[in-house]
């Protein structure tokens, strides 16, 4: 299967297997709720959609370096200002380190406003000898162990479109009130860079920040407004299709459908099939689009994919999230680097290393090691070099808390401190220290 030229439409899917959909009791209560979804105001534009889409074709080019993070999953209860300004900080900071040692734009998406819904490994779980359906999401159901509170409720799907509104309403705000303002770098919170063995280098790249756009203001004779307002794009995982079906939009004077609950939707490493419901409704949409690439997956199979999802093979459409840990990356990348090369495809190579780093400690606790994250982030860089290519982004699970669920960097986390602030429900995420401190070791390899 090469490329699928059967009609589509926003709800085509269902015609496929669809993984990782929950069971509603009420299928009418459902599609009333869809129904609803359908006749609310977008949450983003097309005309912002087709801006990423034009800036990730200058990561393909190499011109662009492309930053992607924020929180395993949502929950309604962080729909908070400081919550949603903290994320919105690190990430901004994280990309003007690597715009400064890079050399290259950064493009800024966030995980969230709409990261409600997650992919389980199991149907259901048991404690105590009571078995329930997982807890799947805050758009799904709630993550208390009653039946009640694990039921599927179609109304939460109304709740998720009301908080990512109010998410990209406040960050819009933010941003356009002076929020990004670079002019600051002593305001961040590095402390903890006195601990770590490049401490010089690090304050030396803060220092030369300044520096620069002091210059660059003295030489205009004017404050830069680019260095006031970014952009920043929003990217959920696709997983619940229903969802996305309802906010799926043609829009006046534009051919296309658009998925206009988010600018960058992904598809999941577990949701990948090619005959699935999943890539059925991806293959359709507008927007620039994710899939995460994770064991197993064959070189042909991964050929099938992009030709599916991108068969006019466009500059900017596709993106792979590879992710196969430290341990895995030399044996599993090159090969499908090697295929996509020999058929001229044009994808970003983004990596995340958060996910084939996990692992659980004696005690029963999932982490992430820092050391682990960057090493595989290293290896991804040579081997991409070495094959002719280039990294052209990063997806991390952080937050700009300092909590304490991935162990490791220079704040010296161990296994004993995750008990101390460990909040995630799903993943473990890097904190804001770490988040900046990965963002300095990544500007470390895209300077060599």
């Amino acid at each position: 299967m090469t490329n699928d030229t059967r009609q589509w439409t926003p709800d085509s899917w269902q015609s496929k297997p669809a993984a990782q959909q929950p069971s509603y009791p009420d299928a009418e209560a459902l599609h009333k709720t869809v129904e609803k979804l359908s006749k609310l105001p977008p949450l983003v534009t097309s005309w912002e959609i087709e801006k990423l889409r034009s800036q990730l074709a200058d990561v393909v080019r190499g011109e662009r370096f492309l930053l992607q993070g924020g929180d395993c999953s949502e929950s309604f209860e962080d729909c908070q200002s400081d919550a949603i300004t903290s994320k919105l900080k690190i990430l901004l900071q994280m990309s003007l380190v690597l715009t400064q040692s890079g050399r290259k734009r950064v493009i800024r998406i966030g995980r969230f406003a709409g990261q409600y819904a997650k992919p389980r490994s199991s149907e259901t779980e048991t404690h105590n000898g009571v078995t329930l359906p997982v807890y799947r999401g805050d758009m799904i159901n709630r993550p208390g162990f009653t039946k009640e509170e694990r039921r599927p409720d179609p109304d939460l799907l109304l709740r998720a479109y009301e908080r990512a509104a109010l998410t990209i309403n406040f960050i819009r705000a933010l941003i356009d009130g002076g929020f990004a303002d670079l002019h600051h770098p002593e305001y961040w919170e590095l402390g903890f860079v006195r601990k770590s063995p490049r401490a010089a280098e690090y304050m030396q790249m803060v220092e030369s920040l300044g520096e620069s756009l002091r210059f660059m203001e003295t030489l205009t004779g004017s404050t830069i407004a680019e260095m006031n307002r970014v952009d920043f794009f929003t990217s959920h995982e696709g997983l619940h299709l229903w969802y996305e079906q309802a906010q799926t939009r043609k829009v006046p004077r534009r051919p296309y459908w658009y998925n206009l609950a988010t600018h960058f939707p992904w598809i999941g490493n577990r949701t990948r099939s090619l005959d699935g419901a999943h890539v059925e409704y991806f293959r359709g949409i507008r927007n620039p689009i994710g899939v995460k690439i994770g064991q197993p997956i064959t070189p042909d199979e991964l050929v099938a994919l992009c030709r599916i999802l991108n068969p006019e093979n466009e500059l900017g459409r596709l993106t792979l999230i590879h992710r196969f840990g430290a341990d895995a990356v030399e044996r599993e990348l090159p090969p499908l680097v090697d295929i996509v090369q020999k058929h001229g495809l044009a994808v970003v190579w983004c990596c995340d290393p958060m996910h084939g780093n996990t692992e659980v400690t004696s005690t029963g606790v999932k982490t992430r090691r820092f050391e682990r994250i960057v090493r595989e982030l290293e290896l991804s860089f040579q081997i991409l070099k070495e094959h002719g290519t280039h990294l052209g982004g990063v997806h991390f699970e952080l937050t700009g808390d300092q909590v304490t669920e991935c162990v490791g960097g220079a704040c010296g986390l161990t296994e004993a401190d995750l008990t101390r602030d460990y909040r995630s429900s799903v993943d473990p995420r890097l904190n804001y220290e770490q988040a900046l401190e990965m963002a300095m070791s990544l500007a470390r390899l895209m300077r060599q």
